[in-house]
């Protein structure tokens, strides 16, 4: 709790992300929306995070999205308060970019409508229930300690974490999170209409979970059903359905070695492709459960201090 309270995002800093310098680019594209999603949005964002935005443009503006950045790109190194704007040319290319003079980063794609409905569908789940933000943010902060949370280098993305979580949390006995795409799918259509999505997650009563584990019992949970229980060979992570899926023999799956569903279907699948790095996940998942089962002390797996005031350091 106390790691949690130190480093999640503040309202102030969802207020400078969200009235930036970066926002001011658009005023004039009066046909075109900027959305602030990702973690800075969801509501598990630590004070530290990059800000992520989407730039929605109307249906007689749209055109390739790597020609728009381009334009945007160029744009942005004539402009005092922008920093180092890169292009990076990815499944979704982004706009990357530094407000000049703070380590704030952004990355700006263009019309990833489904990163937006992401953004929300996480953010009802983050505040479902007390116990949900803390232990994701702890998660992610392990993690990223454990060097297994960098997609770039064939590990765990932060969504891909979050996704495992949440999946944990519903598969107990005594679930902490139903599937709230199952309970209320009308709140979370694919098809709703874009200004609506952010409405959607209001029309959802509170779940009240009769399960009443510590934090420190479901860190320890945690650890041990993907050290243990979970059938990594035969079995998919999957939210929606609120549990293990078998891995058929589906491309999607074939060849991989850690599946998770994404939240919709035509969203790019989660997975880990190279056995040295599914082994190296394993096995910081095996040796943290085994030190914190032993010692119940999370300093045993994660330097709480030195993190809090790493996160200190870099606002």
């Amino acid at each position: 709790v106390e790691l949690f309270e130190a480093c999640q995002q503040q309202s102030s800093d969802l207020t400078r992300r969200k009235f930036t310098y970066a926002n001011q680019l658009f005023v004039s594209l009066s046909d075109a929306r900027l959305y602030l999603t990702g973690s800075s949005m969801n509501g598990l964002g630590c004070r530290s995070s990059d800000a992520d935005m989407c730039l929605v443009m109307s249906r007689n503006r749209r055109g390739d999205a790597i020609h728009i950045l381009s334009t945007l790109q160029r744009l942005f190194r004539s402009l005092s308060y922008v920093d180092n704007p890169q292009l990076i040319r990815a499944k979704v290319p982004i706009l990357r970019f530094r407000e000049k003079g703070s380590d704030l980063e952004f990355d700006l794609n263009i019309n990833n409508t489904v990163g937006i409905r992401n953004t929300f569908l996480l953010r009802s789940y983050a505040y479902a229930d007390l116990r949900i933000r803390p232990i994701i943010l702890v998660i992610k902060k392990w993690a990223r300690h454990s060097q297994i949370n960098d997609a770039s280098k064939g590990t765990l993305s932060s969504y891909t974490l979050v996704l495992m979580v949440l999946h944990y949390l519903q598969t107990l006995n005594e679930p902490v999170l139903p599937s709230l795409q199952k309970d209320y799918p009308e709140c979370f259509s694919p098809f709703m209409e874009l200004d609506l999505v952010p409405e959607g997650s209001k029309h959802i009563p509170p779940y009240i979970s009769r399960n009443q584990s510590s934090l420190g019992d479901l860190l320890l949970g945690f650890l041990k059903y993907y050290a243990i229980d979970f059938r990594w060979d035969s079995h998919v992570i999957s939210v929606r359905e609120a549990r293990a899926l078998p891995k058929n023999n589906s491309h999607l799956w074939r060849n991989k070695y850690i599946c998770v569903e994404p939240f919709e279907n035509n969203n790019v699948a989660r997975a880990v492709h190279e056995k040295s790095k599914f082994e190296t996940i394993k096995f910081q998942f095996a040796e943290s459960y085994r030190k914190l089962e032993q010692k119940k002390d999370l300093d045993s797996i994660l330097p709480v201090r030195t993190v809090i005031n790493e996160e200190s350091s870099r606002r």
